[in-house]
């Protein structure tokens, strides 16, 4: 019975999730995009594709899977703006000063970043988020998720630390 409640796919139930996760997943993708039509569309479109694959999504991690969406859309449009930029410019590598290894590798990086970012837990992405992105101090994030300023710390080190370890892998 409880399960039938949390059916993502019952209008309801999308309607509660809708409620509760637009605002974060707006925020989330617009640090990325900072651009304000840009981002509705996307939240837009990852709601779509959450209806749309309803039957796939658990009520339990359903917030992780709408900011994996978002975050997929986001990329593929900075991958397609990618190619449309290198195509009207007539891209060439003589206009960088950087060797084509190092753009690589950098862009390498910022993928590898951009995942783990990704791949953090709601909770550590948040406080990562509006600490780097918003630049925020740890006693207004506290006041915001109305948590204790030491649950902040506790979940910025960890956050730092995950990201770390995942990105010295490369």
């Amino acid at each position: 019975m409880i399960k039938e409640l949390k059916n993502i796919c019952k209008p309801t139930v999308f309607e509660e999730v809708f409620n509760s996760y637009c605002k974060d997943v707006k925020r989330f993708i617009f640090f990325k995009t900072k651009d304000t039509s840009l981002t509705e569309d996307i939240v837009q479109d990852a709601f779509v594709k959450l209806w749309e694959e309803c039957k796939n999504a658990s009520y339990d991690t359903v917030k992780s899977f709408l900011f994996t969406i978002a975050n997929n859309l986001f990329l593929n449009i900075v991958k397609h703006n990618k190619v449309i930029d290198k195509h009207q410019k007539g891209y060439t590598h003589e206009h960088s000063n950087e060797t084509p290894e190092f753009i690589f590798l950098e862009n390498e990086f910022y993928e590898k970043l951009e995942n783990a970012v990704a791949n953090l837990s709601e909770k550590q992405r948040e406080v990562f988020l509006l600490s780097r992105i918003e630049k925020k101090k740890y006693k207004e994030i506290a006041t915001q998720l109305n948590i204790s300023v030491k649950a902040v710390e506790k979940r910025m080190h960890t956050a730092l630390k995950s990201l770390k370890e995942k990105i010295e892998l490369i």
